[in-house]
């Protein structure tokens, strides 16, 4: 197959196209800075990827990419958890995710032949934030800025439908690798002094990079997955049980808690992304076949972390 990806240097986007040319197939990155595309998938590495430069807010010559691709994953949308919610960042993040997947499926429906599937990105923030609730892909709408987020990023995909394309909308919790939410809390653990963020009691739903990449891959070649999905794994955990396993598998104590405090003085609105949580099932990703490599947390972690 031929696929464009958007996001395709970040954190999940380079482990998916290096999976995908494992499998043969050839890749078109849609990104900002194509010099950058070109250091981190040069041609020796990735003879089979064509680096596209492309304004992601904007119609343009780029859109023109998409014409003749089987298919498209669509993981582009600014940082949520980087710094703090102004104004100006609330409209970037819900902007990046709104108005990039609208230009997306505004080139897939003038794409001839058009891709036959749109494998678009979404996160678990559509559920809302509950220490009690169980979440799976048939829950209602949550009403934070977050769900908000996600639902007009979500309705913008699926007007894609309307081109005759496959929707598959991959609703993605925590992603655990060498790199995103593991890195960040490496260092206070490096330092013997780890432990839970904020009460410890709220939900982290997560999933391993290899798992979510591997759905995604899935998503594109399985024409019985259409739909919403959750991107999580099978069995949720607690902050202070992540944390606890953290500490256990590098040797570390985890009791050392950071008070919640301290990062909202930190991240303001944002911190709500670590000291809220959701617990997601994800029941249509199972019952769809899909097998998970890492279904719970502990040999997740051992693997980022050998």
């Amino acid at each position: 197959m031929k696929i464009a990806v958007t996001g395709a240097t970040g954190f999940v986007g380079t482990r998916l196209v290096e999976r995908l040319q494992e499998e043969g197939h050839s890749v078109v990155v849609l990104t900002r800075d194509a010099v950058r595309g070109q250091r981190v998938f040069p041609k020796t590495a990735f003879p089979q990827v064509e680096v596209v430069g492309y304004t992601p807010l904007e119609s343009g010559e780029w859109q023109g990419a998409i014409a003749g691709c089987d298919g498209v994953v669509n993981l582009a949308g600014a940082s949520i958890a980087d710094e703090r919610w102004t104004p100006q960042r609330k409209q970037e993040i819900l902007d990046s995710r709104k108005i990039g997947t609208q230009k997306i499926v505004e080139a897939i429906a003038q794409a001839n032949p058009k891709p036959s599937v749109l494998v678009n990105s979404s996160a678990i923030g559509f559920y809302g934030t509950s220490e009690t609730a169980t979440f799976d892909e048939t829950s209602a709408k949550g009403d934070d800025f977050l769900a908000q987020v996600c639902q007009e990023w979500e309705a913008e995909a699926q007007k894609v439908r309307d081109t005759g394309t496959r929707l598959v909308i991959v609703r993605t919790g925590i992603v655990l690798g060498m790199g995103g939410a593991v890195e960040k809390m490496l260092l206070p653990f490096q330092l013997f002094a780890g432990g839970p963020l904020g009460s410890g009691r709220q939900w982290f739903s997560w999933i391993h990079r290899d798992d979510l990449v591997n759905l995604m891959v899935k998503a594109l070649t399985d024409p019985q997955m259409d739909g919403v999905f959750n991107g999580t794994a099978p069995n949720p955990v607690r902050m202070a049980e992540f944390t606890k396993n953290m500490g256990q598998v590098m040797n570390r104590p985890s009791w050392l808690p950071v008070p919640a405090i301290a990062l909202e003085a930190l991240l303001g609105d944002a911190s709500q992304v670590v000291l809220q949580g959701q617990q997601v099932l994800p029941k249509r990703t199972q019952d769809s076949g899909f097998t998970y490599q890492y279904e719970t947390v502990k040999p997740a972690l051992e693997e980022i972390l050998k």
